[in-house]
Formats: structure tokens, C-alpha cells, sequence
């Protein structure tokens, strides 16, 4: 598969997981070898767990990996050269979690949470909102961390701007109530999301790789939108689109799912997107599960993998996106593409929490 100027080996990305097993922020070896030991089975593209950018309150645990100071860009430069042998191709998932993190985490204790308009995600006020100085040097740093990955080897960036995260909480008007040009409308609360991706597309150059995840859904918010219509999903998508990013990822949580059930009874939020934007698109969610999460009426979504991978195959023919990201399947055991290319997937792990518990 082509995207931008990368052949990426296969239609299969591992979707970016926390799992703060970076000590003090550092990535070692046992990270190297995991990541290595997911591109040598067939992932084409690795996409890392998200990664903290140089600002004092950007995560919410120590062992979370940075993005910045030397010890950690060596520490990610060993597991770009280990993905690089393995065959795959790897981009760091570059990260503030905004209001989202709580007063007195970790790593710096003493940092308060900072958001769009001092809100956290039910909206409850707890600091006071960026100032137009503050937003101003988290563009930089969003920026220096793009800079930081090309120097260091990477293939690309993915930028967060899902799941209620700091660039998300610009995006939904729950979390947005700014009156200046980062506030308002639909439009205007892209701004921000707007000027880190032309800031990080100047410090990368035209060539590299610049992926955008976004997502309706916010963390303990199942039912949150951005965009009730494709309408609104084209003012929210195109400036965001025309600032510079070269592939979407989509995420929802279960894949096979359509987006908006009253115009499209086949398109997804990754189907939507690349109609609208014409972009190459990433989906995810719930690919390698016989058991999904659960949707917001609390009922269980039973569908048998093979089923899920005949979904899937349907939409690729159809052009409704371009790769799949891949999650716990592969958190619970590295050579689940390989099994699924061979046909052997009765052979796989399957997830549990159980299986989880080394993660290498």
C-alpha cells in the first residue's frame, strides 16, 4: 500500500497502546524488541503508543515514553532500527493529553492539566483556559517533536487528535468555549488542530509522512460527536485536510459500523473521511475480537473474528479505506498477521487481560 511516498508492506497497522513500560519515559530494549516482534510478522506499519511531547503536563504517568531529551530520541532511535531490519515501517504517536490528566499526576506532580478553556472532559472547570502565548508553545512543541522524529529516523508522525486528548478538546464544543479564533464554530474550533499540523508540516518538509488520528468518541463518552452529519464532518475535516495531513485514522470502536446510519448503510467513519477528503484512510476497531466492547446501551456486540475479516475484506474491495489497525489481537500475541496470512488464526492467542501480561 502506498501512502505518500511509503510502501507499507502490508495492509496491517499496529493501533497505538499505552502501556507506560518506559522507564522514567525512556524506551529500551524490551520496547525495541517489541515493536520489532510485530513488524518481522507482518505488520506494514507500526504506529507507537502515544509519546509525550516537551511540555511538563502532556501524560499522566512516568513510565509513558517522551518525545524529547536525548536519552529517549536514542532510546526511539533503537526502535526504528530494530522495525527498519524486521522489514516494517514505524511512526511515533505524538501526544498531550490535555484536560484529561488529573491534578497531582505523574510525572511532574506540580504541573497543572491545561485545556483549550480550563475544562476537563465533563466539562467541569479546573484551571484556568491557554492563554494565546501557551498555545502558541505547544504548537512549537508539537512541531519540534516532528522535527525530532525525522531526525531520529522515523517514517512519519501520527498526531493525537482523538479520544478527548488535548487537541481533541478544540475540536468538541463541550470542552471548547473559547471566543477567539480558536473557539467558535465548527470551523473555528479546528484552529488549533489546524496551525500544530502546518507547524509540524514546516519543520518535516513536504516528503514526510503526517498522519491524523481524530474520533467521535471521548473517554468515558461513548456517545460524544463531533459532527452529527457528513456535512458537518466536511467543515470539521477540510481545513484540517488542506493544512497538510497525508493519511486519516479513524478510530471507532467497532469498525463494521456506519457512521451516519440515515444517509450511508455501508460507510464508516474512515468510508466518510476519504470521501470527503479523498485521502488515504486508516480504520480500527475491534478487528481480531470475538467479543467487542460493548455499545452505549450496555449490550455485547458477539461477531466471530472470521466473520469481522470478511467485513473487512468487503470494504477494502470496495475502497472504503486502505488499512487496518489492529489492537489487542496483536497486543495479545505479535504474530497474529502472519497467522491470519497463513490461515492459521485458530492457532492464534487470543486476548485477555491474562494475555497480556508480559506484552513482548
Amino acid at each position: 500500500m502506498k501512502l505518500g511516498n511509503l510502501i507499507i508492506p502490508s495492509r496491517i497497522a499496529l493501533a497505538p497502546m499505552t502501556r507506560a513500560f518506559s522507564p522514567s519515559g525512556v524506551p529500551d530494549k524490551n520496547v525495541a524488541a517489541y515493536y520489532r516482534r510485530r513488524a518481522e510478522n507482518g505488520v506494514g506499519l507500526i504506529i507507537t503508543e502515544g509519546t509525550a511531547i516537551n511540555h511538563p503536563s502532556a501524560v499522566s504517568h512516568p513510565d509513558i515514553p517522551r518525545f524529547y531529551g536525548e536519552d529517549a530520541l536514542s532510546g526511539w532511535k533503537q526502535v526504528v532500527e530494530q522495525v527498519h531490519e524486521a522489514g516494517g515501517m514505524i511512526i511515533p504517536q505524538i501526544w498531550h493529553v490535555g484536560g484529561a490528566r488529573k491534578i497531582g499526576d505523574a510525572p511532574n506532580e506540580k504541573s497543572l492539566p491545561v485545556s483549550p478553556s480550563g475544562l476537563d472532559l465533563s466539562g467541569t472547570k479546573v484551571t484556568e483556559p491557554l492563554t494565546e502565548e501557551e498555545i502558541k508553545q505547544l504548537i512549537a512543541a508539537y512541531a519540534q517533536a516532528a522535527a525530532d522524529a525525522k531526525r531520529v529516523g522515523f517514517d512519519g508522525i501520527e498526531l493525537h487528535g482523538a479520544h478527548g486528548y488535548l487537541i481533541d478538546q478544540f475540536l468538541w464544543e463541550k470542552t471548547n468555549k473559547r471566543t477567539d479564533q480558536y473557539g467558535g464554530d465548527l470551523v473555528g474550533r479546528t484552529t488549533f488542530a489546524q496551525e500544530v499540523v502546518k507547524a509540524c508540516r514546516e519543520a518535516v518538509g513536504p516528503e514526510f509522512l503526517i498522519v491524523f488520528r481524530y474520533s467521535q468518541w471521548k473517554l468515558g463518552d461513548y456517545g460524544a460527536k463531533l459532527a452529527y452529519n457528513s456535512e458537518e464532518l466536511t467543515q470539521l475535516l477540510l481545513p484540517i485536510s488542506e493544512a497538510g495531513v497525508d493519511v486519516f485514522h479513524a478510530s471507532t470502536r467497532r469498525f463494521w459500523e456506519p457512521e451516519f446510519a440515515e444517509e450511508s448503510d455501508s460507510l464508516n467513519l474512515a468510508g466518510w473521511t476519504k470521501k470527503i477528503t479523498g485521502k488515504p484512510t486508516i480504520t480500527v476497531g475491534s478487528l481480531g475480537l470475538d467479543h467487542a466492547f460493548r455499545d452505549e446501551n450496555g449490550a455485547a456486540n458477539e461477531t466471530s473474528v472470521a466473520e469481522n475479516i470478511e467485513k473487512l475484506v468487503t470494504k477494502l474491495q470496495q475502497d472504503e479505506f486502505d488499512l487496518v489497525a489492529v489492537g489487542r489481537a496483536l497486543l495479545a500475541d505479535p504474530e497474529w498477521a502472519t497467522k491470519l496470512k497463513n490461515g492459521e488464526l485458530e492457532h492464534a492467542t487470543p486476548y485477555s487481560p491474562e494475555s497480556t501480561k508480559t506484552l513482548y
